[in-house]
């Protein structure tokens, strides 16, 4: 059945290739942009004539510029408003002066030149001094589409183009940019037209037509369609590009922080492969994660593929009072969706067999189930798509399709996830372990490193057996709840990413060279098989059948090993690295600072609000924002958040003393708690001679029982990971200041 919109899918596909060509401009002939014949004002845009083609310049905001052409003369857009959001901020000044052999076009923080013969295009900075890019050869058209070419600079390195399956990094090769319907390694079903440069610029071609990107020497970008019509920005490196094509397309949703945990879907109404079911079957499920304290978000109750739901509030009311929310599967479209969400539903799923003829239609559909669930509820919409386009951020989880679990499956998993942060898509994702097929192995292997994507799921009724992460017994069963264990104890973290992400654009998970620009070792195949979880996890999964992990990069710095405390200085590469079935590779970089919710913390409903962990890693001065708020209402809109600030300092190496800073909470929000107490665990590697808090000095306990039945206090466990100090402070108000200050440690690394 799943094969079958598959098919369907690659003919919607080509309906969709066929229907962005406006007929008139598919009879057109092939051409170039000739020399220059005029210029003129046109509104606030410049109006550049070569012959019978004309090109129009507009500049969006300050840091960008807009190329449009029309072979003919004749402007049209058919994507006006639903790639680039609609704003009422008006268009850019442009300072038009002519140079002699170029007019340049400025906004104050970058220049075009239009050179005069023949017309094309570069780049420059504000003084119109150093070039971002410059075109080898004029705008050409052709019946089959338009291409732009640029000369590469030097060791010019590109990313992007939306999730790019199996890559993340672009120099040398061609990508397509259409959605696909390859849901494997070399696919691109969630695609975007737009990529950005090492060089500090990106490029949106606003257009649903598909395109072909070939990152070669000249670089040269194509889309099936005879019109041009492209924005190039510029940013403070490649988050700031990142930041000025969100700013354009529309920024990352800010999901419901159900939707960071675990989700698990299911066909339970005439499912094929499992037998007559009813909906309300989905209540047991939950009840068996709670029974196997496996945490656990949200649940979707149908498929679309003719399974159906029944008793939707009553389905609804059973998973919430397993502090799980609703969610439902659509096929072919959402006729019901004012109904559903009144009844309980919160997580909305879409399908490929309705994205229609072309790419505006998934988008459309993504939009609508996104604001359905707003526009019925208080809730925040929470949706995941198989198939989008450039904007589609802004209102869904891009989800990778339907694979088969195995090795290989993980592998090619790991550089499309963090791949795709570089087009601005914070949350990006596939099932555990597949949909298909599978193994207890590749399922631990699978949900151990997906554990620190913020979003993750697990699919049943199509595989050979249901894949709850309890199904396979042990010893995976206890492996799978300590990494959703982790997970949720790391919510704090991943939902500040979040809030960072609907903020910039910048999404938590990232490839090493989004932080380490400057280091060749990050831009390709060295760093392929590796990922950052925000700025202060470096993750490599194991994607083959064994228990040692090699050629693990680490970038500069002093990182630590999560799990032993053994310190590496980078840069470097580890090879021989032990990881056994229960042992994800995972790295901690010194300086960090990560709150963290209470062990044995199951739903983010039933944490304790009143007591904080922070696992810190001091070397130097490292901190951390944590950003809180109700988590699943809308009033963040009105400013209803409080922001926290966290801040360690420590010698760079040797003994001396760790001063941790615990910030007032400064903001509020229902449910906000008046005080807490903080539990700090301080990897060192000495025992301190004193710990002292603001309110005095704090005793230290004989032994870990000790410290567990006390109210405060520390303790030194030269056992753990290297050695840690673990503290207690006493209970704070929020909106107080404490300093905690360990004497004369020494902390960790050379």
């Amino acid at each position: 059945m799943r094969r079958v919109a598959h098919m369907a899918l690659g003919l919607l596909v080509l309906a969709g290739i066929l229907v962005g060509l406006p007929t008139a401009q598919a009879e057109a002939g092939d051409g170039r942009l000739g020399d220059l014949t005029g210029i003129s004002d046109d509104g606030p845009a410049a109006v550049l004539r070569a012959g019978a083609a004309a090109v129009r310049i507009l500049a969006p905001n300050p840091e960008a510029v807009r190329v449009q052409l029309a072979p003919d003369g004749k402007f049209t857009d058919p994507a006006a408003g639903k790639i680039m959001l609609p704003t009422t901020t008006p268009p850019a000044a442009l300072k038009r002066a002519d140079k002699g052999d170029y007019w340049s076009l400025s906004t104050g923080k970058l220049t075009l030149r239009a050179y005069k013969h023949p017309l094309r295009f570069a780049l420059f900075d504000a003084a119109d001094a150093r070039q971002i890019w410059s075109e080898a050869q004029p705008l050409s058209w052709a019946k089959d589409g338009t291409t732009q070419t640029l000369a590469r600079n030097g060791d010019e390195q590109f990313f992007g183009a939306g999730e790019q399956n199996g890559r993340f990094s672009h120099r040398d090769k061609t990508v397509r940019v259409f959605a696909d319907d390859n849901w494997n390694d070399g696919g691109a079903p969630n695609s975007q037209p737009f990529y950005l440069s090492s060089k500090g610029y990106g490029v949106l071609r606003n257009t649903f037509a598909p395109g072909e990107y070939a990152f070669t020497d000249p670089v040269r970008t194509k889309h099936n369609e005879q019109r041009f019509d492209a924005v190039y920005m510029v940013g403070d490196g490649l988050k700031g590009v990142i930041s000025a094509y969100t700013g354009l397309v529309g920024r990352p949703f800010l999901p419901p922080i159900y939707g960071l945990e675990m989700g698990d879907s299911d066909c339970y109404l005439h499912n094929a492969n499992r037998g007559e079911r009813h909906s309300l079957d989905a209540v047991g499920i939950a009840d068996q994660y709670v029974k196997n304290k496996m945490p656990n978000g949200w649940m979707l109750v149908n498929d679309g593929y003719g399974c159906g739901y029944e008793n939707l509030p009553q389905v609804g009311e059973g998973l919430r009072k397993d502090h799980m929310q609703l969610g439902l599967w659509t096929e072919n479209g959402l006729p019901n969706q004012a109904e559903e969400v009144k009844a309980g539903v919160r997580v909305r799923k879409l399908d490929v067999a309705w994205v229609g003829p072309g790419y505006e239609f998934a988008l459309d559909g993504c939009d609508a189930a996104h604001r359905g669930i707003e526009q019925n509820s208080d809730a925040r919409g929470f949706v995941w798509t198989p198939v989008s386009w450039a904007g589609a951020q802004r209102c869904a989880v891009m989800w990778s399709g339907d694979q088969s679990g195995s090795y290989d499956y993980i592998r090619w998993q790991i550089p499309t996830y963090a791949g795709s942060t570089m087009s601005g898509i914070a949350y990006n994702t596939g099932d555990v372990d597949g949909i298909f097929k599978g193994s207890p192995q590749t399922y631990t292997r699978d949900l151990q490193w997906k554990a620190m994507l913020p979003t993750i799921m697990s699919m049943d009724g199509w595989a050979p057996k249901d894949k709850q992460p309890w199904r396979y017994g042990e010893p995976y069963t206890t492996i799978n709840r300590k990494y959703l264990e982790l997970k949720e104890k790391l919510l704090p973290y991943t939902y500040s990413y979040s809030v960072e992400a609907n903020r910039t654009g910048v999404g938590q998970i990232r490839p090493l060279v989004l932080e380490y620009p400057n280091d060749p070792n990050t831009w390709g195949d060295k760093a392929r098989y590796e990922f950052l979880s925000g700025k202060d996890f470096l993750v490599a999964p194991v994607y083959d059948n064994s228990e040692v992990r090699n050629g693990i990069y680490l970038p500069e710095g002093t990182w630590v090993d999560y799990w032993s405390g053994k310190t590496y200085t980078g840069p470097t590469t580890v090879d021989g690295y032990k990881a056994p079935l229960d042992t994800l590779p995972l790295f901690v970089r010194a300086g960090a600072v990560v709150p963290m919710w209470p062990d044995g913390t199951t739903s983010w409903q039933t944490r304790d609000k009143n007591v904080l962990n922070l696992d810190l890693y001091p070397k130097g001065e490292g901190g951390f924002t944590l950003t809180e708020d109700d988590g699943v209402t809308r009033a963040y809109q009105q400013g209803k958040q409080a922001s926290q600030q966290f801040r360690v300092r420590a010698p760079q190496s040797g003994k001396g003393d760790v001063e941790v800073t615990i910030g007032a909470s400064v903001g509020d929000y229902e449910g906000k708690p008046q005080w807490r107490g903080y539990d700090l665990s301080v990897h060192t590697s000495s025992r301190p001679e004193s710990v002292v808090t603001g309110f005095g000095p704090l005793t230290a306990r004989g032994d870990r029982a000790d410290f567990d039945r006390s109210a405060d206090g520390w303790w030194y466990d030269p056992n753990d990971r290297g050695g840690v100090v673990h503290i207690k402070t006493d209970r704070v108000l929020n909106n107080a200041t404490l300093m905690v200050r360990l004497t004369g440690t020494t902390v960790i690394g050379k």
